[in-house]
Protein backbone atom coordinates (compact mmCIF):
# COMPACT_ATOMS: atom_id res chain seq x y z
CA UNK A 1 0.00 0.00 0.00
CA UNK A 2 2.90 2.61 1.21
CA UNK A 3 4.52 1.49 -2.60
CA UNK A 4 1.35 2.17 -4.08
CA UNK A 5 0.89 5.82 -2.39
CA UNK A 6 4.21 6.80 -3.19
CA UNK A 7 3.83 5.81 -7.15
CA UNK A 8 0.70 7.77 -6.87
CA UNK A 9 2.36 10.79 -5.59
CA UNK A 10 5.31 10.80 -8.15
CA UNK A 11 2.34 10.26 -10.95
CA UNK A 12 0.57 13.09 -9.53
CA UNK A 13 3.75 15.48 -9.40
CA UNK A 14 4.81 14.70 -13.29
CA UNK A 15 1.27 15.54 -14.37
CA UNK A 16 1.50 18.89 -12.54
CA UNK A 17 5.11 19.43 -13.54
CA UNK A 18 3.94 18.50 -17.59
CA UNK A 19 0.37 20.82 -16.90
CA UNK A 20 2.73 24.24 -16.42
CA UNK A 21 3.40 26.15 -19.70
CA UNK A 22 6.55 24.97 -21.06
CA UNK A 23 8.48 26.34 -24.38
CA UNK A 24 11.53 25.23 -26.33
CA UNK A 25 14.68 26.07 -25.37
CA UNK A 26 14.87 28.62 -28.37
CA UNK A 27 12.36 30.53 -26.32
CA UNK A 28 14.59 31.65 -23.86
CA UNK A 29 16.64 34.99 -22.51
CA UNK A 30 18.79 36.28 -24.96
CA UNK A 31 16.88 35.46 -27.62
CA UNK A 32 16.76 37.04 -31.02
CA UNK A 33 13.16 37.64 -32.74
CA UNK A 34 12.99 37.84 -36.71
CA UNK A 35 11.85 41.53 -37.73
CA UNK A 36 9.31 42.49 -40.28
CA UNK A 37 7.49 39.14 -40.70
CA UNK A 38 5.56 36.63 -38.60
CA UNK A 39 6.67 35.11 -35.65
CA UNK A 40 5.07 31.76 -34.41
CA UNK A 41 5.40 31.15 -30.88
CA UNK A 42 4.59 27.66 -29.74
CA UNK A 43 4.99 25.19 -26.66
CA UNK A 44 2.99 22.93 -24.18
CA UNK A 45 0.79 22.83 -21.45
CA UNK A 46 -2.63 21.27 -19.99
CA UNK A 47 -4.90 20.32 -22.72
CA UNK A 48 -7.62 23.08 -22.92
CA UNK A 49 -5.53 25.37 -21.33
CA UNK A 50 -5.50 29.08 -22.71
CA UNK A 51 -2.25 30.55 -23.08
CA UNK A 52 -1.37 34.35 -23.29
CA UNK A 53 1.77 35.84 -24.91
CA UNK A 54 2.62 39.32 -24.43
CA UNK A 55 5.67 41.06 -26.13
CA UNK A 56 6.11 44.78 -26.30
CA UNK A 57 2.98 46.10 -27.63
CA UNK A 58 0.96 43.28 -28.48
CA UNK A 59 -0.66 40.22 -26.84
CA UNK A 60 -1.63 36.85 -28.25
CA UNK A 61 -3.38 34.16 -27.18
CA UNK A 62 -4.15 30.27 -27.92
CA UNK A 63 -5.48 27.31 -26.29
CA UNK A 64 -3.96 24.07 -26.27
CA UNK A 65 -4.87 21.04 -28.10
CA UNK A 66 -5.87 17.64 -26.36
CA UNK A 67 -2.28 16.44 -26.88
CA UNK A 68 -1.62 19.80 -24.52
CA UNK A 69 0.32 21.74 -27.51
CA UNK A 70 -0.15 25.10 -28.55
CA UNK A 71 1.06 27.66 -31.30
CA UNK A 72 0.22 31.20 -32.20
CA UNK A 73 1.73 33.73 -34.16
CA UNK A 74 3.23 37.41 -33.30
CA UNK A 75 2.52 40.10 -35.80
CA UNK A 76 5.56 41.76 -37.50
CA UNK A 77 7.74 43.91 -35.57
CA UNK A 78 10.23 45.90 -36.35
CA UNK A 79 14.28 45.64 -35.13
CA UNK A 80 14.57 46.62 -31.51
CA UNK A 81 14.02 45.81 -27.60
CA UNK A 82 15.48 44.36 -25.57
CA UNK A 83 12.29 43.34 -24.83
CA UNK A 84 10.55 41.19 -22.11
CA UNK A 85 8.16 38.48 -23.28
CA UNK A 86 5.97 37.07 -20.92
CA UNK A 87 3.89 33.55 -21.44
CA UNK A 88 1.14 32.96 -18.87
CA UNK A 89 -1.22 30.04 -18.45
CA UNK A 90 -1.50 28.20 -15.50
CA UNK A 91 1.32 29.26 -14.82
CA UNK A 92 4.07 32.75 -15.97
CA UNK A 93 6.80 32.68 -17.80
CA UNK A 94 8.91 35.46 -18.70
CA UNK A 95 12.39 35.78 -21.00
CA UNK A 96 14.26 38.72 -20.54
CA UNK A 97 16.79 40.40 -22.94
CA UNK A 98 14.50 40.11 -25.99
CA UNK A 99 15.64 41.39 -29.54
CA UNK A 100 14.39 41.98 -32.33
CA UNK A 101 16.43 41.54 -35.59
CA UNK A 102 17.84 39.29 -38.08
CA UNK A 103 17.81 35.57 -37.42
CA UNK A 104 20.38 32.83 -39.63
CA UNK A 105 20.34 29.27 -39.37
CA UNK A 106 24.23 28.25 -39.28
CA UNK A 107 24.73 24.53 -40.32
CA UNK A 108 26.82 22.04 -41.55
CA UNK A 109 30.40 19.72 -41.01
CA UNK A 110 33.39 20.56 -39.03
CA UNK A 111 34.40 23.82 -40.98
CA UNK A 112 30.82 25.34 -39.75
CA UNK A 113 31.61 24.01 -36.03
CA UNK A 114 34.98 25.45 -35.84
CA UNK A 115 34.97 27.67 -33.35
CA UNK A 116 36.61 31.74 -33.18
CA UNK A 117 39.47 30.52 -30.88
CA UNK A 118 40.98 28.49 -33.23
CA UNK A 119 40.27 30.86 -36.38
CA UNK A 120 43.03 33.07 -37.75
CA UNK A 121 43.98 35.97 -35.46
CA UNK A 122 41.64 34.00 -32.49
CA UNK A 123 42.80 36.08 -29.52
CA UNK A 124 42.94 39.83 -31.08
CA UNK A 125 39.24 38.83 -32.42
CA UNK A 126 38.07 37.48 -29.42
CA UNK A 127 39.51 40.72 -27.72
CA UNK A 128 37.12 42.68 -29.72
CA UNK A 129 34.31 40.64 -29.12
CA UNK A 130 31.71 43.09 -27.88
CA UNK A 131 28.57 42.62 -30.08
CA UNK A 132 25.67 43.12 -27.46
CA UNK A 133 23.61 42.82 -30.07
CA UNK A 134 24.72 39.56 -31.55
CA UNK A 135 23.73 36.28 -30.17
CA UNK A 136 23.92 32.82 -31.24
CA UNK A 137 22.17 29.81 -30.22
CA UNK A 138 24.03 26.18 -30.18
CA UNK A 139 22.44 23.41 -30.45
CA UNK A 140 23.66 20.43 -28.64
CA UNK A 141 24.65 17.57 -30.22
CA UNK A 142 22.11 15.21 -30.87
CA UNK A 143 20.52 11.58 -33.11
CA UNK A 144 17.53 10.87 -33.44
CA UNK A 145 15.47 8.13 -35.32
CA UNK A 146 12.27 10.22 -35.82
CA UNK A 147 12.22 14.09 -35.84
CA UNK A 148 12.35 15.46 -32.20
CA UNK A 149 10.21 18.66 -30.99
CA UNK A 150 12.79 19.80 -28.40
CA UNK A 151 16.71 20.37 -28.62
CA UNK A 152 19.03 21.25 -25.70
CA UNK A 153 20.87 25.03 -26.14
CA UNK A 154 20.92 28.33 -25.03
CA UNK A 155 21.08 31.89 -26.38
CA UNK A 156 24.89 33.77 -25.56
CA UNK A 157 25.58 36.82 -25.85
CA UNK A 158 28.29 38.13 -27.76
CA UNK A 159 30.84 39.57 -25.31
CA UNK A 160 34.88 38.95 -25.37
CA UNK A 161 34.14 36.08 -23.09
CA UNK A 162 31.72 34.09 -24.77
CA UNK A 163 32.94 34.65 -28.47
CA UNK A 164 35.59 32.19 -28.40
CA UNK A 165 33.00 29.51 -28.08
CA UNK A 166 31.18 30.36 -31.41
CA UNK A 167 31.10 29.03 -34.44
CA UNK A 168 33.62 31.16 -36.23
CA UNK A 169 31.92 30.92 -39.62
CA UNK A 170 28.84 32.13 -38.40
CA UNK A 171 30.35 35.10 -35.94
CA UNK A 172 32.15 36.73 -38.92
CA UNK A 173 28.81 36.67 -40.93
CA UNK A 174 26.96 37.80 -37.98
CA UNK A 175 29.35 40.42 -37.55
CA UNK A 176 29.43 41.59 -41.36
CA UNK A 177 25.71 41.88 -41.26
CA UNK A 178 25.54 43.73 -38.11
CA UNK A 179 27.71 46.16 -38.94
CA UNK A 180 26.30 47.10 -42.35
CA UNK A 181 22.67 46.75 -41.34
CA UNK A 182 22.74 48.29 -37.83
CA UNK A 183 20.34 45.88 -36.42
CA UNK A 184 20.28 42.94 -33.84
CA UNK A 185 21.91 39.80 -35.27
CA UNK A 186 20.74 36.23 -34.22
CA UNK A 187 22.58 32.96 -35.17
CA UNK A 188 21.18 29.08 -34.62
CA UNK A 189 24.22 27.49 -34.98
CA UNK A 190 23.04 23.62 -35.40
CA UNK A 191 26.11 21.29 -37.02
CA UNK A 192 28.37 18.55 -36.43
CA UNK A 193 31.98 17.79 -37.61
CA UNK A 194 32.60 14.80 -40.36
CA UNK A 195 28.90 14.51 -41.38
CA UNK A 196 26.79 13.89 -44.69
CA UNK A 197 24.72 15.99 -46.09
CA UNK A 198 21.85 12.96 -46.13
CA UNK A 199 21.84 13.04 -42.42
CA UNK A 200 20.84 16.66 -42.61
CA UNK A 201 17.52 15.55 -44.74
CA UNK A 202 14.22 14.05 -43.97
CA UNK A 203 13.14 10.73 -44.51
CA UNK A 204 10.68 12.11 -46.84
CA UNK A 205 12.70 13.52 -48.82
CA UNK A 206 15.28 11.03 -49.36
CA UNK A 207 12.68 8.66 -49.87
CA UNK A 208 10.41 10.87 -52.36
CA UNK A 209 13.79 10.97 -54.79
CA UNK A 210 14.68 7.93 -57.53
CA UNK A 211 17.78 9.01 -57.18
CA UNK A 212 18.30 9.24 -53.44
CA UNK A 213 15.97 6.20 -52.52
CA UNK A 214 18.62 4.29 -51.88
CA UNK A 215 20.07 5.44 -49.34
CA UNK A 216 16.90 4.75 -47.39
CA UNK A 217 16.58 1.36 -48.59
CA UNK A 218 19.97 0.81 -47.37
CA UNK A 219 19.50 1.91 -44.02
CA UNK A 220 16.33 -0.09 -43.27
CA UNK A 221 18.24 -2.88 -44.32
CA UNK A 222 20.70 -2.17 -41.80
CA UNK A 223 18.72 -1.39 -39.06
CA UNK A 224 16.54 -4.59 -39.74
CA UNK A 225 20.04 -6.08 -39.51
CA UNK A 226 20.63 -5.03 -36.57
CA UNK A 227 17.15 -5.75 -35.49
CA UNK A 228 17.85 -9.28 -36.04
CA UNK A 229 21.04 -9.73 -34.60
CA UNK A 230 20.24 -8.11 -31.46
CA UNK A 231 17.20 -10.73 -31.16
CA UNK A 232 19.00 -13.38 -32.23
CA UNK A 233 22.45 -12.72 -30.02
CA UNK A 234 20.76 -10.76 -27.26
CA UNK A 235 17.01 -11.92 -26.41
CA UNK A 236 18.44 -14.93 -24.76
CA UNK A 237 20.46 -13.11 -22.59
CA UNK A 238 17.76 -10.88 -21.90
CA UNK A 239 15.55 -13.16 -21.12
CA UNK A 240 18.02 -15.69 -18.53
CA UNK A 241 18.40 -11.94 -16.98
CA UNK A 242 14.60 -11.76 -16.17
CA UNK A 243 14.26 -15.14 -15.08
CA UNK A 244 16.92 -14.16 -12.43
CA UNK A 245 15.83 -10.65 -11.54
CA UNK A 246 12.53 -12.51 -10.60
CA UNK A 247 14.50 -15.20 -8.35
CA UNK A 248 16.77 -12.06 -6.75
CA UNK A 249 13.71 -10.51 -6.39
CA UNK A 250 11.50 -13.31 -4.51
CA UNK A 251 14.68 -14.25 -2.22
CA UNK A 252 15.49 -10.47 -1.29
CA UNK A 253 18.65 -10.34 -2.86
CA UNK A 254 20.42 -7.51 -5.07
CA UNK A 255 19.44 -7.09 -8.68
CA UNK A 256 21.63 -8.66 -11.00
CA UNK A 257 23.55 -6.43 -13.85
CA UNK A 258 21.64 -6.44 -16.41
CA UNK A 259 23.22 -8.11 -19.97
CA UNK A 260 24.85 -5.10 -22.24
CA UNK A 261 25.48 -6.35 -25.89
CA UNK A 262 28.29 -4.57 -27.97
CA UNK A 263 26.47 -4.27 -31.05
CA UNK A 264 26.20 -0.57 -31.42
CA UNK A 265 22.89 0.54 -33.02
CA UNK A 266 23.35 2.32 -36.69
CA UNK A 267 20.30 4.44 -35.84
CA UNK A 268 23.25 5.78 -33.12
CA UNK A 269 25.76 6.99 -35.63
CA UNK A 270 25.14 10.74 -36.60
CA UNK A 271 25.94 9.48 -40.24
CA UNK A 272 22.69 7.37 -40.42
CA UNK A 273 20.53 9.09 -42.92
CA UNK A 274 18.10 11.52 -41.36
CA UNK A 275 19.81 11.61 -37.83
CA UNK A 276 20.19 15.22 -37.78
CA UNK A 277 18.06 16.68 -39.44
CA UNK A 278 15.59 15.00 -36.52
CA UNK A 279 17.83 15.14 -33.77
CA UNK A 280 19.23 18.53 -34.96
CA UNK A 281 16.68 20.62 -37.12
CA UNK A 282 13.62 19.33 -36.47
CA UNK A 283 13.47 20.95 -33.24
CA UNK A 284 14.26 24.61 -34.58
CA UNK A 285 11.09 24.40 -36.83
CA UNK A 286 9.25 26.78 -37.27
CA UNK A 287 11.34 29.37 -35.78
CA UNK A 288 11.18 32.49 -38.06
CA UNK A 289 14.22 33.15 -40.18
CA UNK A 290 15.65 34.93 -42.16
CA UNK A 291 17.73 32.09 -44.19
CA UNK A 292 20.54 29.71 -43.76
CA UNK A 293 24.07 29.42 -44.51
CA UNK A 294 25.78 25.83 -45.21
CA UNK A 295 29.21 25.23 -44.99
CA UNK A 296 29.52 21.02 -45.95
CA UNK A 297 30.67 18.96 -48.38
CA UNK A 298 33.79 17.50 -47.81
CA UNK A 299 32.24 14.18 -46.14
CA UNK A 300 30.51 13.62 -49.52
CA UNK A 301 33.43 14.83 -51.69
CA UNK A 302 33.37 10.50 -53.21
CA UNK A 303 29.93 11.11 -54.18
CA UNK A 304 29.76 14.40 -56.72
CA UNK A 305 26.99 13.12 -59.10
CA UNK A 306 24.84 11.81 -56.43
CA UNK A 307 25.61 15.35 -54.70
CA UNK A 308 24.11 17.14 -57.21
CA UNK A 309 20.66 15.75 -56.32
CA UNK A 310 20.98 15.04 -53.15
CA UNK A 311 22.10 19.03 -52.22
CA UNK A 312 19.34 20.87 -54.15
CA UNK A 313 17.12 17.91 -52.23
CA UNK A 314 18.35 18.92 -49.16
CA UNK A 315 17.81 22.40 -49.73
CA UNK A 316 14.23 21.89 -50.76
CA UNK A 317 13.94 19.96 -47.90
CA UNK A 318 14.25 22.41 -45.42
CA UNK A 319 12.31 25.19 -47.20
CA UNK A 320 9.33 23.18 -47.92
CA UNK A 321 9.35 22.26 -43.59
CA UNK A 322 9.72 25.64 -42.69
CA UNK A 323 7.06 26.96 -44.55
CA UNK A 324 8.43 30.39 -45.42
CA UNK A 325 8.40 29.84 -49.18
CA UNK A 326 11.90 30.07 -51.14
CA UNK A 327 14.06 31.51 -47.70
CA UNK A 328 17.77 33.00 -49.06
CA UNK A 329 20.05 29.82 -48.53
CA UNK A 330 24.05 30.84 -49.07
CA UNK A 331 26.55 27.95 -48.80
CA UNK A 332 30.30 27.60 -49.22
CA UNK A 333 32.16 26.65 -51.88
CA UNK A 334 35.05 23.67 -50.67
CA UNK A 335 38.36 25.29 -50.31
CA UNK A 336 41.46 24.44 -51.86
CA UNK A 337 43.16 21.51 -49.92
CA UNK A 338 45.54 18.32 -50.32
CA UNK A 339 48.89 18.43 -52.26
CA UNK A 340 49.29 21.12 -55.01
CA UNK A 341 48.26 20.32 -58.91
CA UNK A 342 51.27 18.74 -60.70
CA UNK A 343 49.32 17.11 -63.50
CA UNK A 344 47.05 19.14 -65.69
CA UNK A 345 44.90 16.25 -66.24
CA UNK A 346 44.20 15.64 -62.10
CA UNK A 347 41.41 13.59 -61.60
CA UNK A 348 39.73 15.32 -58.60
CA UNK A 349 36.73 14.28 -56.39
CA UNK A 350 36.99 17.65 -54.58
CA UNK A 351 36.92 19.76 -58.06
CA UNK A 352 33.64 17.21 -59.36
CA UNK A 353 32.20 18.20 -55.39
CA UNK A 354 32.45 22.04 -55.98
CA UNK A 355 30.87 21.83 -59.48
CA UNK A 356 27.51 19.91 -57.76
CA UNK A 357 27.60 22.39 -55.04
CA UNK A 358 27.73 25.00 -58.07
CA UNK A 359 25.11 23.63 -59.87
CA UNK A 360 22.72 23.88 -57.04
CA UNK A 361 22.63 28.12 -57.73
CA UNK A 362 20.07 26.78 -59.94
CA UNK A 363 17.53 26.38 -57.24
CA UNK A 364 15.85 30.18 -56.36
CA UNK A 365 17.73 32.72 -54.28
CA UNK A 366 20.67 31.03 -53.28
CA UNK A 367 24.28 32.07 -53.02
CA UNK A 368 27.81 30.31 -52.96
CA UNK A 369 30.92 32.00 -51.49
CA UNK A 370 33.77 31.01 -53.58
CA UNK A 371 37.69 30.07 -51.08
CA UNK A 372 39.39 28.21 -53.78
CA UNK A 373 42.27 30.86 -52.50
CA UNK A 374 42.07 30.46 -48.80
CA UNK A 375 42.50 26.62 -47.97
CA UNK A 376 45.62 24.59 -46.93
CA UNK A 377 47.21 22.01 -48.80
CA UNK A 378 47.48 19.82 -45.10
CA UNK A 379 44.88 21.08 -42.98
CA UNK A 380 41.01 20.38 -44.17
CA UNK A 381 39.78 23.10 -41.72
CA UNK A 382 41.36 26.86 -43.26
CA UNK A 383 41.76 29.18 -40.61
CA UNK A 384 41.09 31.77 -42.46
CA UNK A 385 36.77 31.33 -41.48
CA UNK A 386 36.84 35.84 -41.76
CA UNK A 387 36.73 35.64 -45.49
CA UNK A 388 34.31 33.32 -45.34
CA UNK A 389 32.05 34.79 -43.29
CA UNK A 390 32.29 37.44 -45.65
CA UNK A 391 31.95 36.35 -48.51
CA UNK A 392 29.23 34.70 -47.38
CA UNK A 393 27.59 37.73 -45.69
CA UNK A 394 28.01 39.81 -49.35
CA UNK A 395 25.28 37.52 -50.94
CA UNK A 396 23.16 38.13 -47.96
CA UNK A 397 24.07 41.80 -48.27
CA UNK A 398 23.88 41.91 -52.58
CA UNK A 399 20.07 39.38 -52.64
CA UNK A 400 18.66 39.66 -48.83
CA UNK A 401 18.98 43.25 -48.05
CA UNK A 402 19.44 44.86 -51.45
CA UNK A 403 22.99 46.41 -51.05
CA UNK A 404 24.39 47.57 -53.71
CA UNK A 405 28.13 45.49 -53.16
CA UNK A 406 29.41 42.28 -55.35
CA UNK A 407 28.86 38.77 -53.82
CA UNK A 408 30.46 36.46 -56.09
CA UNK A 409 33.75 36.53 -58.50
CA UNK A 410 33.73 36.02 -61.87
CA UNK A 411 31.99 32.66 -62.94
CA UNK A 412 32.05 31.16 -66.82
CA UNK A 413 29.43 32.08 -68.70
CA UNK A 414 30.53 30.72 -71.91
CA UNK A 415 33.54 29.71 -74.66
CA UNK A 416 34.10 30.26 -78.72
CA UNK A 417 36.54 28.69 -80.34
CA UNK A 418 38.76 30.52 -82.44
CA UNK A 419 41.14 28.57 -84.19
CA UNK A 420 44.07 27.49 -81.70
CA UNK A 421 42.92 29.77 -79.29
CA UNK A 422 39.58 29.23 -76.92
CA UNK A 423 38.20 32.68 -75.83
CA UNK A 424 35.94 32.47 -72.30
CA UNK A 425 33.60 34.51 -71.16
CA UNK A 426 32.46 35.61 -67.32
CA UNK A 427 29.38 36.91 -65.86
CA UNK A 428 29.57 38.53 -62.81
CA UNK A 429 32.68 41.03 -63.40
CA UNK A 430 32.61 43.27 -60.44
CA UNK A 431 34.40 45.94 -62.59
CA UNK A 432 36.51 43.99 -64.35
CA UNK A 433 38.97 40.60 -64.66
CA UNK A 434 41.99 41.03 -63.24
CA UNK A 435 44.81 38.81 -62.23
CA UNK A 436 47.06 38.75 -58.73
CA UNK A 437 50.91 38.02 -59.62
CA UNK A 438 52.40 38.47 -63.35
CA UNK A 439 50.62 36.10 -65.35
CA UNK A 440 47.14 34.05 -64.86
CA UNK A 441 47.45 30.41 -63.44
CA UNK A 442 45.23 27.24 -62.93
CA UNK A 443 43.75 26.80 -66.94
CA UNK A 444 44.38 23.95 -68.97
CA UNK A 445 42.90 23.21 -72.66
CA UNK A 446 42.87 19.55 -74.72
CA UNK A 447 41.82 18.68 -77.79
CA UNK A 448 39.43 15.86 -79.13
CA UNK A 449 41.86 13.36 -77.40
CA UNK A 450 41.13 14.95 -73.90
CA UNK A 451 44.75 15.16 -73.23
CA UNK A 452 45.13 17.97 -70.83
CA UNK A 453 47.95 20.36 -70.95
CA UNK A 454 48.85 23.86 -69.57
CA UNK A 455 47.68 26.75 -70.89
CA UNK A 456 48.82 29.75 -71.53
CA UNK A 457 45.84 32.22 -70.56
CA UNK A 458 45.70 36.18 -70.63
CA UNK A 459 43.00 38.38 -69.98
CA UNK A 460 41.16 40.63 -72.80
CA UNK A 461 38.60 43.31 -71.86
CA UNK A 462 36.37 41.11 -70.13
CA UNK A 463 37.54 37.52 -71.51
CA UNK A 464 40.22 35.38 -71.45
CA UNK A 465 41.93 33.91 -73.99
CA UNK A 466 43.36 30.27 -73.67
CA UNK A 467 45.61 28.55 -75.52
CA UNK A 468 49.15 25.54 -75.60
CA UNK A 469 51.33 24.93 -78.01
CA UNK A 470 50.70 21.28 -77.22
CA UNK A 471 47.28 21.69 -78.21
CA UNK A 472 46.63 22.96 -81.94
CA UNK A 473 42.67 21.91 -82.05
CA UNK A 474 41.58 22.65 -78.52
CA UNK A 475 37.69 21.53 -77.64
CA UNK A 476 37.47 22.03 -74.04
CA UNK A 477 39.19 24.70 -71.12
CA UNK A 478 39.22 23.78 -67.06
CA UNK A 479 40.22 26.25 -64.59
CA UNK A 480 41.35 25.37 -60.98
CA UNK A 481 39.44 21.96 -61.51
CA UNK A 482 41.72 19.90 -58.93
CA UNK A 483 41.73 19.77 -55.25
CA UNK A 484 44.39 22.15 -54.61
CA UNK A 485 45.04 24.41 -57.89
CA UNK A 486 47.46 27.33 -58.58
CA UNK A 487 44.83 30.37 -59.43
CA UNK A 488 44.76 33.99 -59.24
CA UNK A 489 42.29 35.06 -61.35
CA UNK A 490 39.61 37.52 -59.58
CA UNK A 491 37.36 40.09 -60.45
CA UNK A 492 38.00 44.20 -59.31
CA UNK A 493 36.04 43.63 -56.26
CA UNK A 494 38.56 41.10 -54.69
CA UNK A 495 36.71 37.56 -55.22
CA UNK A 496 38.42 34.84 -56.63
CA UNK A 497 37.11 33.34 -59.79
CA UNK A 498 34.66 30.20 -59.58
CA UNK A 499 36.49 27.09 -60.65
CA UNK A 500 34.74 25.63 -64.01
CA UNK A 501 35.14 23.09 -67.01
CA UNK A 502 33.68 23.35 -70.10
CA UNK A 503 33.65 20.01 -71.01
CA UNK A 504 30.57 18.69 -70.04
CA UNK A 505 30.55 16.62 -66.56
CA UNK A 506 30.46 12.72 -66.55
Amino acid sequence: MRVYAWTLLALTCCSAVLAEVRLPTLFSDGMVLQRNAPVPVWGWAAPGEAVTITLDQQQVTATTDAAGAWKTTLKPMKAGGPFAMTVAGKNTLTIKDVLIGEVWVCSGQSNMEWTVNRAANAQQEMAAAAYPQMRMFTVAKQVADVPRAECAGRWAVCTPQAAGAFSAVGYFYARALHEKLQVPIGMIHTSWGGTIAEAWTSREALAASPELAGIISAADTATERYSRVIYAQYGAALQQWLAAAERATADGKPMPPMPLHALPDPRANQNFPCALYNGMLAPLIPYRIAGAIWYQGESNAGRAAQYRTLFPAMIADWRKAWGQGDFPFYFVQLANHLAAQKDPGEQSGWAELREAQAMALALPNTGMATIIDIGEAGDIHPKNKQDVGKRLALNALAKTYGQDVVSSGPTYAGMTLEGATVRIRFANLGGGLTVRGDKLKGFVICGEDKKFAWADAVIEGDTVVVNSPAVRSPVAVRYAFANNPECNLYNQAGLPAVPFRTDAPR
